[in-house]
């Protein structure tokens, strides 16, 4: 069976002469939830934007299994209309796809359910936490229903508290939804926690320096971050990231 997504030969640089991505080449199947690692600047976001569209390799090309996947894009700031309603918030992507209100108001309320926030339609953003303005965030990517879900390290401003609860609520929704997923973070001990398997990436210009699957059981909770499997874990891919930079 053929990837969900292949990336081969991209290269990026931008005009300010940065050179993001040199020859990055990576497959992603179906179901899978992939994590990118790496220093600041070694291309990971530039990565997520090329595979979504919002960007052009300058050369090597994104291929899809079939037609193009719809698309759910997660930024790392939440991004969202001050002036309007979490209800509105998520229901802007169906709005711009001229969908009637009424015609998506079940799947709304569904959505908002699912990443916690039923009950809080009518709020606006400036009364939200930080982490239920991410998970509107998360809510507006997951209503257009896709199948590939990329996340531009969503949790990295929030508190650990926060950011522990969103990465179980993810996989929660990750195993219901069967999406595939990309995530990029900078986080070793998030990255273990929710990945299939990460792919480690060398400092600009980006390439892919080593793959690693994630052999650990899933469901994962919270128990499993103070288990030696998993603490084994974070120091080998630690090791990696190290040898990556040097």
């Amino acid at each position: 069976m053929p990837p969900l997504l292949s990336l081969s030969a991209i290269a990026k640089t931008f005009d300010n002469g940065v050179k993001a991505i040199q020859r990055l080449d990576m497959e992603v199947a179906d179901g899978e939830f992939v994590s990118l690692v790496g220093p600041s600047g070694c291309g990971k976001s530039t990565a997520l934007r090329i595979i979504a569209g919002l960007l052009s390799p300058d050369t090597g090309t994104v291929t899809f299994a079939g037609e193009k996947p719809e698309i759910g894009f997660v930024f790392q700031e939440p991004t969202l209309m001050p002036w309007a309603t979490v209800w509105d918030n998520v229901y802007l992507p169906l709005r711009l796809a001229h969908k009637p209100r009424a015609a998506v108001a079940a799947r709304i309320a569904e959505t908002l359910a699912a990443v916690g926030l039923a009950g809080f339609e009518q709020a606006y953003p400036r009364e939200l936490s930080g982490g239920m303005r991410m998970r509107v965030s998360i809510a507006r990517a997951l209503v257009t229903e896709p199948r590939l879900l990329l996340l531009d390290e969503p949790f990295a401003a929030l508190d650990e508290f926060t950011r522990f609860k969103l990465n179980e609520d993810l996989l929660r929704l990750w195993q219901q939804h069967h999406w595939t997923v990309i995530f990029v973070t900078h986080s070793v001990f998030e990255s273990v926690f929710l990945s299939t398997r990460i792919v480690v990436m060398t400092p600009r210009p980006g390439r892919i320096f080593a793959e690693r699957p994630v052999d650990l059981p899933y469901p994962r909770d919270a128990a499993l971050r103070t288990a030696p499997p998993y603490v084994a874990e974070c120091r080998r891919l630690s090791d990696l990231l190290n040898e990556a930079m040097a």
